[in-house]
């Protein structure tokens, strides 16, 4: 078994840090689905368009997806606004599937029928009444024609066309601090001056950006991967809260059969069992996190004086994830899109959302308060004082030691360790370490690694 994603299972070649000071009409901040979208959007505009990414384009959050395109999501039952939240989903299906045609990507496009299914029939009749007319009723679910990619390969395409479109495309190049007054970006040693800058970062914390700490939550998933004789063409989730997810690719059976928000298990082991235990067997496993927003619709659009966000996808960053760029290229060049008051970050929430805040808040605060004590139930890593200062060791299978600061620079959370895919992670809103410390998922721009003698 490998404990990593289907899609990440190859190499890529990356392109070359920056090493410069630069200036540029439009900075990407991130090199996922949001990110290379809206630059493939803005090429050949006229504009100086460049694109950081902390890591190497393909190793994000997008390609620890499952790769679904569709507008029949399971958080259909939850939103307010379901006609124009699915218009805007069957265009961003649309032009996913335009992109690639006009381009001839080899990214394994596939339609198939996509399901929704419950454990609860009246969940379904219910649902039905609202979505009758997009979708259609096959016994005790729901069906629409839909498709499936390897988003992987879809990610790496797009970077490929950006750069033959002159966009600069900087790799392992994290970017520390934005500073929204002079319109400069900074690596650490270099600088990056900008007109326009848009944060593609999943969680965006270059800027102070108040309302997303409390309009949102971080859920975490696990998922596998298996081989299977037979492909049925087929993708599906459940409405039910214990959610279920399924799609096929090749000769895979790829399923997401365990969801928590992040307080409730610090034992991530005992998680990747229980996937795995339901399923059976798997040939890969790995995790992914999803920023959910408390009215279920992600946040897309100006937060600041030329600043752009895209963020808060609620497990659907496919669909999503390229609309924003579509949404935020669009404000960009012509200053109106057509769903950008839809998805308006500085949009009203209803007092029925709100309600939620205690709620939302209580299960990072309890995740800050659980991760910050000293005793280490599950005995994975030890904790030390060393040089005044409280870090974590953890002695690989090999007998290697890797030490760690004991929290997360981005809010001071305790970091935990994910023995199964051997990284440490941040509990309250998802920064991801390698397992030496280097950061590679925000919100924290810094690393963790601890030198004993620096």
């Amino acid at each position: 078994m490998k404990n990593i994603s289907i899609w990440r299972d190859k190499k890529v070649n990356s392109e070359p840090f920056l090493d410069e000071n630069i200036e540029t009409d439009i900075l990407i901040i991130g090199g996922g689905m949001t990110g290379l979208s809206t630059a493939y959007f803005l090429r050949d505009k006229g504009y100086k368009v460049c694109l950081t990414e902390k890591n190497y384009i393909g190793n994000g959050v997008t390609t620890k997806s499952t790769g679904k395109i569709t507008y029949l999501q399971d958080i259909l039952k939850d939103i307010d606004n379901i006609d124009d939240y699915i218009k805007a989903q069957i265009e961003a299906c649309n032009l996913i599937k335009k992109v690639i045609m006009e381009n001839n990507i080899d990214c394994d496009y596939e339609e198939v029928y996509h399901y929704l299914d419950s454990d609860d029939n009246r969940k379904i009749n219910d649902l039905y009444k609202k979505i009758k007319n997009y979708c259609k009723r096959d016994g005790d679910t729901l069906k629409a024609l839909s498709a499936v990619f390897n988003p992987f390969k879809f990610l790496i395409s797009l970077k490929e066309i950006c750069l033959k479109s002159n966009v600069k495309i900087y790799e392992n190049t994290g970017i520390i601090k934005v500073d929204t007054d002079r319109f400069i970006a900074y690596t650490g040693k270099y600088k990056i001056k900008f007109k326009n800058c848009v944060l593609a970062t999943h969680y965006p914390s270059l800027v102070k950006l108040l309302f997303l700490p409390v309009h949102s939550y971080l859920e975490k998933s696990y998922l596998g991967a298996t081989k299977v004789f037979d492909n049925k063409k087929s993708s599906g989730i459940s409405i039910d809260k214990d959610s279920r997810s399924y799609r096929y690719y090749k000769d895979y059976y790829i399923f997401l059969g365990e969801v928590s928000d992040t307080s409730m298990n610090f034992n991530v082991s005992l998680d990747f069992d229980n996937l795995i235990k339901r399923n059976i067997t798997a040939d890969y496993v790995w995790s992914n996190k999803d920023i959910m927003t408390i009215d279920h619709m992600p946040y897309i659009g100006k937060v600041l004086d030329n600043i752009y966000i895209g963020t808060g996808y609620n497990t659907w960053g496919m669909t999503n994830g390229f609309l924003a760029g579509r949404i935020i290229s669009d404000l960009i060049l012509k200053g109106i899109s057509e769903f950008g008051d839809l998805f308006d970050p500085k949009r009203l929430t209803k007092l029925k959302d709100y309600l939620k805040f205690p709620i939302f808040m209580g299960i990072s605060a309890k995740a800050f308060v659980k991760s910050r004590l000293d005793d280490n139930p599950y005995k994975l890593v030890a904790l030390k004082k060393i040089n005044n200062k409280k870090v974590l060791v953890y002695t690989d299978k090999d007998g290697r030691k890797h030490t760690v600061c004991r929290t997360c620079p981005h809010l001071k959370c305790g970091i935990i360790l994910n023995k199964v895919e051997e990284i440490w992670e941040c509990p309250c809103h998802g920064s991801k370490f390698d397992i030496d410390g280097k950061c590679i998922e925000g919100p924290s721009n810094f690393d963790i690694s601890f030198k004993e003698n620096s």
